[in-house]
């Protein structure tokens, strides 16, 4: 199985101004990782622009709010960035209390809020998903249990022991329930393990039961269907985006508007797109969700091919220099946070542009630092605070 190489073997040469190994820099430029910065600060900038056009005209979401949740952002950002990581090591019982906590108090009298059939947020003076925040501590999590064992996990009882621990999150979230949010806790387990070197035997047979599981609760779904007349363990919206993504009869259906919609937007974007004012598609309100779930297909019709181009390139100069800041560390705990962060905005980014082409299901999965929401992008900038903190300290 694919990992990343032993740390051990990694060249001081190759850090570089990545893994700072020989740098000798004092003061602020040794303390900021500047193609990190820089990159980020691009990217953000271009999913504010996005954002700005895509509620200009929507009276449920607010532009200030964002640029609010990227001011508070950038300063737990550099708070964190400024702490010493190795610190959180070895606190897998209370990673694993907070964890719980955070995810299940939604579901506390008073201050748990339902929206859309889904227990997920809390009311305390402004409303926030503990979800969300949640994907911390999940990280935390699975780099504290698999660093333990240096990189070889080849012992059955401890793998099971191991995968149970992270999987208690998931179960945590699908009380909510929270699918999307649960895919995500389910990739940065996956990443955990093969990052951390469980055996391929293991992992295979983990697929495959899982698979094996997703049939069995179709299964399950269709019997009490039949015996009581409705859909009990999947909800019917859930269940509408599958068929729509694994039929495409489906597409000219009300469970397939969404999915035409973004393609529509996507499409007649051109090459250069429509011009910012000009994205018909979500200001009109021909696009569900446009500022958050389909920002994406909002990109592709004001910028077109180019703007999507210039995105992709920025997420690849990102996954690129936090490579490098996982490589460039010899502490396997530090490797794993970045890995898992990393792994974890792929599988945002894969999923989301996906599902508004329908290569992939359509979820409730935001794109990374271009997606509406304060909570989500305060988040964002948390976990870049963990990896920039790995990085000075592998200096």
């Amino acid at each position: 199985m694919a990992r990343v190489p032993e740390i051990s073997t990694v060249k001081n040469a190759e850090r570089g101004a990545y893994g700072g190994a020989k740098s000798q820099q004092t003061g602020v430029l040794g303390f900021i990782n500047i193609p990190l910065v820089i990159t980020i600060i691009l990217l953000v900038g271009f999913g504010l622009l996005t954002v700005y056009y895509a509620v200009v005209n929507d009276p449920d979401y607010s532009f200030s709010r964002q640029a609010l949740g990227v001011a508070v952002g950038v300063i737990a950002m550099m708070l964190i960035w400024a702490i010493d990581y190795r610190k959180l090591s070895g606190y897998t019982t209370l990673l694993l209390v907070i964890n719980v906590v955070l995810i299940l108090s939604p579901h506390l009298p008073f201050i748990g809020v339902n929206t859309m059939g889904a227990t997920s947020w809390i009311y305390i003076g402004t409303q926030i998903q503990p979800g969300e925040f949640a994907k911390i501590t999940v990280i935390l999590l699975a780099a504290s249990v698999v660093s333990r064992y240096n990189g070889k996990i080849d012992n059955p009882t401890e793998y099971l022991k191991s995968l149970g621990i992270m999987l208690i999150p998931f179960l945590c979230i699908m009380t909510q329930p929270d699918l999307g949010t649960g895919l995500v806790y389910l990739f940065i387990v996956a990443v955990a393990l093969v990052i951390g070197g469980a055996r391929a035997k293991y992992l295979l047979i983990t697929l495959a039961v899982a698979i094996g599981l997703l049939f069995l609760l179709f299964g399950i779904d269709e019997l009490l269907k039949n015996s009581m007349g409705e859909y009990k363990l999947l909800k019917n919206y859930q269940r509408a985006r599958l068929m729509v993504f694994m039929d495409q009869t489906y597409a000219h259906t009300d469970e397939g508007y969404n999915l035409n919609q973004a393609k529509i937007a996507i499409g007649s974007g051109g090459f250069f797109g429509k011009g910012l004012m000009n994205a018909s598609q979500s200001t009109m309100g021909f696009l569900p969700e446009a500022p958050t779930d389909f920002i994406f297909c909002v990109l592709a019709e004001m910028l077109g091919f180019f703007g999507v181009l210039v995105l992709l390139v920025l997420y690849i100069f990102l996954v690129v220099i936090c490579f490098r800041i996982a490589r460039g560390t010899n502490d396997p705990f530090g490797m794993l946070i970045v890995m898992c962060i990393v792994g974890m905005w792929l599988f945002q980014i894969l999923e989301n542009i996906g599902m508004t082409c329908g290569l992939m299901p359509i979820t409730g999965i935001p794109l990374p630092f271009i997606s509406y929401g304060s909570s989500f992008m305060l988040v964002n900038f948390m976990l870049l605070g963990l990896i920039g903190s790995v990085w000075l300290r592998s200096r």
